[in-house]
């Protein structure tokens, strides 16, 4: 033991632990024994068959003689497995309850008492080694200002220098001194973890990586206990608390203003039934910013997609013409127009989408330029075509039958619903989504482990023009028609904030679809509340631009940290 008797050096704690590993490993050898012939077998034989199937160089002869074989061997493998599995469970429960038993009691709890000594020695420590250097700085100070007093000419600048190097030099000694103490709570913390985490590691052992719920709930709680940081809370955060903290302060503004209360069950349908479409075309154009990139045509194929809808779902005959010829689909089944709407916007957005990833991904273009021309092209084409002019109302039956109220309920939100699972499944589970995120992170790496950069890029600038078109149509439905060339005018901004208010990063590689939700919600409901409140719409931008700089200066900050 060291000298204070709560803490134990690296030896003890060996000394500790050793019976507690020497017992599940007698348990481990067991259960080894049953899983060779069984389980180990199995996964052996799997990896087996996917590989001889994936492989390149065998015939299909030699595939199909090789898929017998270990298909036998593998029946023969599962039977003993299943033959094995109530004896490997029980002793799989043997070894957790004996951890749960002895290893707080007889392990954790000790190493724990022993870092809450080892806090209190490194604290003492520092606290006397604070003392000491300062003690010693005032010394020399006093011992230099002595002689400053009678000192001229050269001499005196001489000192002059002293004065300021001593300062200089007890400044770095006290950092030295609190680098060593943040070291010494650090080593504590890292033993302290190390203890927790070997617990889980022999669990780990005994199930093959297959831990309950609870297990994985601990080993959660742990981590993030262990890698908590106050500095990164807040770097990570501190947007939404303000956020909050702003939505709680126009709860109460609101009634004593307007006399009405603002967080009703109307409202909120109201913020999430404006939301909708919004969300379609913040979870397009995040997949681009998520590879350094972003898309300033949104708003504009939001004037595009709205007019397609309304010319094709118009309530009788167009008044409006396009390129001078007036369009009357109203002979058409209301079922058809729908979608014949959906799919010509969906196709047209896709089309202007493909050709800015084209462009952007053939010849390294950034994709501030490609949209840009994108944004021109089509306002300029749309706005020539249709003379600039609202189509008015599309037939009431048709979103009616899309988008359905039922008993006050808005269906427009499970559209939305149905958006954002889809999206994360891309984002999450597939190829494309995790190729998405090495290309964004670092295209160059990405490329060398044989990714098609080009492919990638262009192929979220075609999902971008799906989600876009899908937009249009949804909002089409819920504004009852009302397309012009003009509207959608800011969306873009409005989906590009969204994502950088919920964490997806500028820098590339860095976003989550929950993120993306938050932050167009955020935007929302802020401007439903302003509107509310009687805040002038002009006013309103400048609530959106500050809260836009604060989430990219934080963003900054979290990348400069991270390089």
């Amino acid at each position: 033991m060291a000298e204070n008797t709560k803490i134990l050096s690296a030896e003890d704690a060996e000394k500790l632990l050793r019976p507690i590993d020497e017992h599940i490993g007698e348990i481990q050898k067991k259960i080894d024994a049953l899983r060779v012939d069984g389980a180990d077998k199995v996964a052996e034989l799997t990896d087996e068959l996917r590989m001889a199937k994936e492989s390149k160089t065998l015939t299909a002869e030699q595939k199909e003689k090789i898929r017998r074989k270990d298909e036998a061997l593998l029946a023969e493998a599962k039977k003993t497995e299943a033959a094995n599995k109530a004896q490997v469970e029980k002793l799989i429960a043997e070894g957790e309850a004996y951890l749960k038993a002895h290893y707080n009691t007889e392990y954790l709890d000790r190493i724990k008492a022993s870092g809450a000594g080892e806090r209190e020695a490194a604290a003492t420590a520092y606290s006397r080694k604070v003392e000491a250097l300062k003690e010693e700085h005032e010394k020399s100070l006093e011992a230099l200002k002595g002689k400053l007093a009678s000192a001229s000419g050269e001499e005196k600048t001489t000192l002059q220098k002293e004065i300021k190097d001593e300062t200089y030099v007890f400044k770095n000694r006290m950092f030295d001194a609190k680098m060593v103490y943040r070291k010494d709570l650090q080593a504590v913390k890292d033993r302290e973890h190390e203890a927790f985490t070997h617990q889980y590691h022999l669990i780990d052992l005994l199930r093959k990586s297959k831990f309950t719920f609870a297990q994985q709930r601990a080993q959660s709680r742990e981590l993030s206990r262990y890698s908590f940081s106050w500095k990164q809370f807040f770097l990570r955060n501190g947007l939404y608390i303000v956020i909050v903290a702003v939505f709680i302060a126009l709860g109460f503004i609101t009634p004593a203003v307007k006399h009405t209360q603002l967080f009703t069950a109307t409202n909120i349908l109201n913020i999430l039934q404006q939301a909708s479409p919004r969300m379609f075309l913040a979870l397009g154009v995040a997949g681009l910013i998520l590879l350094t990139g972003t898309d300033l045509s949104i708003g504009r194929m939001m004037g595009m997609g709205m007019v397609t809808c309304t010319i094709i779902m118009h309530k009788g005959p167009n008044t409006g013409t396009v390129f001078g010829k007036a369009f009357d689909l109203s002979g058409m089944p209301l079922a058809g127009r729908a979608i014949l709407a959906l799919v010509l916007t969906i196709l047209f957005c896709v089309i202007f989408t493909s050709i800015a990833g084209f462009f952007t991904a053939r010849f390294k273009m950034h994709p501030f330029i490609s949209t840009m021309a994108n944004m021109l092209i089509i306002f300029g084409l749309v706005t020539y075509a249709t003379k600039g002019v609202s189509f008015g109302a599309i037939e009431n039956a048709i979103p009616n039958a899309v988008i359905p109220k039922i008993k006050g309920f808005p269906t427009i939100i499970l559209w939305a619903v149905a958006a954002i699972v889809i999206v994360w499944f891309i984002w999450n589970k597939t190829k494309f989504g995790k190729y998405l995120y090495a290309v964004g992170g670092n295209p160059e790496a990405a490329a060398v482990s044989g990714i098609s950069v080009f492919a990638v890029t262009l192929g979220a600038f075609m999902l971008a023009g799906v989600l876009y078109g899908f937009g249009a149509w949804m909002e089409c439905n819920r504004m009852i028609g009302s397309g012009s060339a003009a509207y959608g005018q800011g969306w873009d901004m409005d989906a590009i904030a969204a994502c950088v208010v919920g964490g997806v990063s500028f820098t590339g590689g860095i976003g989550k679809i929950s993120g993306v939700v938050v932050g167009v919600l955020i935007f929302t409901a802020l401007t439903y509340s302003l509107t509310i409140l009687g805040i002038d719409t002009n006013l309103q931008f400048v609530f959106e631009g500050i809260i836009i700089l604060a989430a990219v200066t934080l963003d900054c900050l979290k990348y400069v940290q991270k390089k």
